[in-house]
């Protein structure tokens, strides 16, 4: 089952070619983790800055992160490889907890 997500946007239009591509990417986040209920994406513009942060719901967690770059697009691959790397590790220590 795939998550809910969930796009918000300040001071930037959210085009269809940026939806797909979120879309696209976090989707792939479910081979990552099974157990993720809703993702929301914020993506803001300040001056040359391009920012997204994100909010990942798992049961009995939550996890945010935030990146930021000169292009949104690099933006959101920088954050889907924290994203990664924080789902890998929380999963990790689920399963310490367990044994």
């Amino acid at each position: 089952m795939l998550p809910q997500i969930k796009i918000t946007g300040h001071n930037i239009e959210l085009t269809n070619i940026l939806r797909n591509f979120i879309n696209d990417k976090f989707n792939r986040l479910t081979k990552h983790s099974k157990k993720i209920t809703s993702i929301h994406v914020i993506l803001s513009v300040e001056k040359l800055r391009q920012i997204a942060e994100v909010k990942i719901h798992i049961p009995h967690a939550e996890i945010v992160v935030k990146e930021e770059s000169d292009d949104m697009y690099k933006t959101i691959d920088l954050l889907i490889d924290k994203l990664v790397r924080q789902l890998d590790k929380h999963r990790d220590r689920e399963t310490d907890t367990r044994r």
